[in-house]
């Protein structure tokens, strides 16, 4: 209980949270991480995700690319950028966005590809252009599971965001690496809470506007 109400008491001293380097511009920084990745992620993986589950081709090759980035290990991605283009926050928020792509093409794939063939004839039928019955049928009723992939990749982004320090990029990992070196281990509980807060509570919201996306009467499974 000293470690954890030691963490609480560190998260409140009022001088962390002063200054260029403080604790809030940190959370700032981790945050800036997480929806920047992932909104870079989502105008490259939605419209490929789009075009898969409408067009019902190049399926195999979307899911094996998908599983490839899955499986590819973020430190190492990590640091092989920075290599590439030094350190700072290039590197962060290149890997960041290798990491939020596989869960929002998988979920914009699904949720498109699981829209009854039916609806999509019938809006044919009336005369619909092939860009009305996407924007107006088909990413309608999968904005559900679009929104579940999003919930996914913003999970996943902010878990793991604190890998930026390593290579000077910022975020909340400064304050755990730093005190893994000095073994303050109060700091590196602090730090750990401060991320595990933020996941819930980007969690919390993200499945909310899940909840909100989904039409009356379905069921939506996350997106793993």
């Amino acid at each position: 209980m000293n470690f954890l109400t030691d963490a609480i008491a560190w998260i409140s001293n009022p001088a962390l949270h002063e200054g260029a380097n403080s604790l809030t511009a940190r959370i700032g920084e981790h945050l800036g991480y997480t929806f920047g990745a992932v909104l870079i992620g989502a105008l490259i993986a939605i419209p490929l995700g789009i075009l898969v589950g409408h067009t019902r081709r190049g399926a195999g090759i979307a899911v094996t690319f998908t599983g490839g980035l899955r499986a590819l290990p973020s430190l190492g991605v990590l640091i092989l950028i920075a290599l590439s283009v030094g350190i700072g926050f290039q590197a962060p928020l290149a890997t960041f966005v290798i990491m939020a792509i596989p869960p929002l093409l998988s979920g914009t794939y699904a949720g498109i590809h699981a829209v009854n063939p039916a609806t999509v004839d019938a809006a044919r039928a009336m005369g619909m252009t092939p860009l009305q019955v996407i924007f107006q049928v088909e990413f309608p009723l999968a904005l559900p599971l679009v929104m579940a992939g999003v919930r996914s990749a913003i999970l996943q982004v902010v878990a793991t965001a604190t890998l930026a320090a390593y290579v000077s990029g910022g975020a909340l990992g400064v304050y755990i690496f730093s005190a893994l070196a000095r073994r303050d281990y109060t700091q590196m509980l602090a730090a750990s809470l401060i991320v595990i807060a933020l996941a819930f509570a980007l969690e919390g919201l993200f499945a909310l506007l899940q909840r909100l996306a989904r039409p009356h009467g379905t069921v939506v499974l996350p997106v793993k």
